[in-house]
């Protein structure tokens, strides 16, 4: 999943090991895209990718025109964002305790 990120250009992308949090996943992926578009289709190849895999998929955000995006899939959460919302959200902060894989 995270190549498939990588392929399709996810701005600076990262893994968060979150299994010493208190939270029920195992680990976040945070990346920026470049315009609304690009986090339609990073979402849309993260979404193909579990689903060739038959990963079951908690949730995703369907619509689009926000500055953060979700794709709960348990143990990986992954979350894409406007750099805008990067930068107001911060979850890197937030989490600044949690390992950078």
């Amino acid at each position: 999943m995270f190549q498939t990120l990588l392929q399709k250009e996810a701005v600076e992308p990262v893994i968060l090991d979150m299994t010493e949090t208190p939270l029920m996943t195992d680990y976040f992926i945070v990346v920026t895209a470049n315009s609304q578009i690009h986090m339609k289709a990073l979402r849309d190849s993260v979404l193909s990718v579990l689903e060739k895999r038959s990963h079951p998929i908690i949730h995703y955000d369907k619509s689009l025109g926000y500055d953060w995006l979700i794709i709960d899939a348990g143990e990986i959460v992954v979350h894409v964002f406007t750099a805008k919302g990067r930068e107001f959200y911060d979850l890197e902060g937030l989490w600044s305790d949690a390992k950078r894989v």
